[in-house]
């Protein structure tokens, strides 16, 4: 144990000299001595970016040693670490290495040339104890079994914790996985489908990091609990150029602030919504129904019907977005109008052969529309400006556009603003047809250059001053000039505040950004208009896509991964299940699946790898009772080491809905009402499956009606529950 100890120490020393060494470094570039802005910008993020992968590796720095047949010995573990006085011998090996595979397949079978695995129980920076696995020799499962175990069985906290240290085969295979392409993991609850996938992501940045990297991986996730209780798992693996969001956040700046019935969801979430957005973005050019007059100095002209029309279908054909063609239609319009009132203008003294006053005329005519407020309404009125949330906003209040859209009535709403998580995809399928304002780009970009040259004349009147006084202070003629150090232009940038956001920030910020890889985590839940937005979010299309079929509760989601994905990659995506369940202990399992077997008869409930030994129990309370039995739970559970949380319907005091705990765990979990979730729409059979499997030790039912038939296998008590029941 102690030369364990010293050597896990020494490791640590390692780390501290490796991390003063980027420190030091990331304050000199900090300085930028002899470096343009630009280099160093790019150095600086490079060096914080291994400043945070150092400090995040502390705990478990190293969990394990693989001792070879030859006697050969090494150690795993978060990071790779060298000795820099040995030719960069590794003193540690990367977790995701070839190398360290051993440490995760290696098998009594098929041993892949290892003699003993070794896995150390450590906190902090200290070896408490280790358990060795003599692979071919007898005994060897179950001390190989027993990291798994102790993993599986200790308290969780708040957050998730990475699976490093014990993932097993069937994982490691899924992790390492080289396919390029779409990847979809599909497991029950409890078979560690999200944290082999976030895994997966680490592996991925290790072997791919020159590719990855510059554009990041996205993780999108159900819920901000969800990614709160994930997001510890990839910076503790040493990975930080990471992305969280949930489908609400694709569009930047949105606020999403409530939730669609199901029917609305449905039909927002469906690719007949293509149809009518383009049909809304159609229905606001339009044609007037009477002439709209402008009056010119010298003459009256109008805009009818047929000049909007002609001017329409030339904008049209341009196959430009919606504000981009509004340029087009602009200028058909004034090309009418100016040719109408120079012939008005000039009847009886301008010839044709009068070019040069002619076109003088149209100049001066051309410049008297644009500042005429009638001709700018109008132009408002038959080919507006749009932003995807106004158009949206409108399109919902209004009855009639709905219908001229195509739209399902069930669209209305008092307030188009109240942004679901349904509109999203829509809001971004918008950002594309309506396009951008180019008129308003080019006014923004010409200010830019208005500000840039100001601040170039500036830092040339800065030179000038110091020429100035360097000739009074000059003595000594091999003085280098001012502009021998810096230009105007360099002076210039001095002035300018440098993007020192981390790629992170920068990616959440832009809608345009593309990445290199997308982790899309409860992926049933997603519509066909979600995973539009997903692929337009990666061209490459690098998924790995992490769901269950069977918890679907969307009306929009999944019925098959085929639907979703073989529009996008046909023929192109690999599947790859996981059947272990590591969290749920048989006890509770046992429940879940027979309710899994009266809703998806056709699926296989994953198979526990432990018991707990306390059986799950039920309890019949009166609509007086129950709040005192769930204070009674909730008190209970406060004395237990770690988590515990209340699910049931929104008048249960201190319960949250089954939908806000997905893909999270808890020790404990109560779930009040159970015949109501089971009510709650169609899916709530899948609602109250998710709700059963949370729990890793303890689970309670507290119904004021007859338990569901699925539940009948719960304990029933007669009173309140006894103490040590749920120990």
């Amino acid at each position: 144990m102690r030369s364990e100890r010293d050597h896990v120490a020494g490791l640590y020393a390692r780390l501290d000299a490796e991390r003063a060494r980027v420190r030091g470094e990331y304050k000199a570039s900090l300085r930028g001595d002899g470096e343009s802005l630009v280099e160093r910008d790019v150095q600086v993020r490079a060096l914080a970016r291994e400043v945070r992968r150092l400090d995040v590796v502390d705990n478990g720095l190293c969990f394990g040693r693989l001792e070879a047949e030859s006697g050969q010995h090494s150690y795993i573990g978060r990071i790779g670490l060298f000795d820099a006085d040995d030719d960069y011998e590794p003193l540690l090996l990367d977790w995701r290495a070839p190398a360290a595979r051993p440490f995760y397949v290696a098998t009594g079978a098929h041993p892949e040339g290892v003699r003993t695995r070794r896995q150390f129980r450590t906190r902090n920076r200290e070896v408490l104890a280790f358990t060795d696995e003599h692979l071919g020799g007898p005994g060897g499962d179950e001390e190989g079994d027993a990291a798994l175990l102790a993993a599986v069985n200790a308290p969780r906290g708040g957050e998730m914790r990475d699976i490093v240290a014990t993932i097993q085969a069937e994982q490691d295979e899924i992790i390492r996985l080289e396919h390029q392409g779409v990847l979809v993991i599909e497991g029950g609850p409890g078979t560690g489908k999200t944290v082999v996938a976030l895994h997966r992501v680490a592996y991925l940045l290790y072997t791919r990091r020159e590719r990855m990297e510059r554009h990041g991986v996205l993780v999108v996730g159900p819920n901000p609990a969800f990614l709160t209780h994930i997001g510890r798992v990839l910076p503790s693996l040493g990975e930080t150029d990471v992305v969280f969001m949930t489908p609400g956040d694709l569009v930047p700046g949105l606020q999403v602030t409530a939730e669609d019935a199901p029917e609305v969801a449905r039909a927002k979430g469906s690719l007949r919504m293509l149809d009518v957005l383009a049909a809304a973005v159609a229905d606001r050019q339009r044609l007037p129904a009477e002439p709209l007059p402008i009056e010119l100095s010298d003459a009256a002209v109008r805009i009818d019907a047929d000049t909007a029309e002609w001017a329409r279908q030339e904008a049209r054909d341009t196959g430009l977005p919606h504000n981009e063609a509004r340029a087009t239609f602009i200028e058909i319009v004034t090309y009418v109008l100016t040719e109408r009132a120079i012939t008005r203008i000039g009847r009886g003294w301008l010839g044709k052969e009068d070019v040069a006053a002619r076109e003088q005329l149209r100049r001066d005519l051309r410049a008297e529309l644009a500042e005429k407020p009638e001709f700018a309404a109008a132009l408002a009125e038959l080919w507006p400006v749009l932003t995807p949330q106004e158009l949206l906003a409108d399109l919902y209040t209004s009855p009639e556009r709905l219908r001229a859209a195509g739209a399902d009535a069930a669209l209305l709403r008092t307030d188009g603003a109240a942004w679901t998580v349904s509109d999203v995809p829509l809001l971004d399928e918008l950002v594309d047809l309506l396009g951008r304002d180019k008129l308003a780009e080019r006014a923004a970009k010409q200010a830019a250059e208005r500000e840039r040259k100001a601040e170039q004349e500036y830092a040339a009147g800065v030179l000038e001053i110091m020429e100035v006084e360097r000739h009074d202070m000059m003595d000594d003629e091999d003085h280098l000039l001012a502009q021998d150090l810096v230009g105007a232009d360099d002076l210039a940038d001095r002035f300018v505040e440098h993007d020192t956001r981390s790629l992170a920030e920068r990616a959440a910020a832009d809608r345009d950004w593309t990445y290199r890889h997308v982790v899309v985590d409860e992926a049933q839940e997603l519509s066909e208009m979600d995973w539009r937005v997903l692929v337009r979010r990666c061209p490459a299309r690098s998924f790995t896509v992490v769901g269950d079929l069977a918890q679907r509760r969307s009306a929009a989601g999944a019925t098959s991964w085929g639907s979703m994905l073989d529009r996008y990659v046909p023929g192109r995506w690999q599947y790859r299940p996981l059947s272990v369940n590591y969290r749920t202990p048989a006890e509770i399992m046992a429940i879940a699946g027979s309710l899994l077997a009266e809703f998806a008869p056709e699926v296989t409930a994953p198979e526990s790898v432990r018991s707990c030994g306390v059986p799950p129990w039920s309890r019949r309370v009166t609509d007086e009772e129950l709040p005192a039995a769930v204070a009674e739970f909730t008190r209970a559970e406060a004395d237990r080491e770690g988590t515990c949380v209340v699910i049931g319907p929104p008048d249960v005091p201190g319960a949250v809905p089954a939908s806000e705990t997905k893909g999270l765990e808890y020790d404990a979990v109560l779930v009040v009402d159970p015949d109501r979730i089971l009510a709650d729409g169609p899916r709530g059979a899948a609602e109250l499956y998710v709700a059963l499997t949370r729990a890793t030790q303890r689970l309670g039912v507290l119904h004021r009606e007859p338990l569901p038939r699925a539940l009948s296998g719960l304990v029933e008590l007669d009173g309140p529950v006894p103490a040590g029941s749920a120990q």
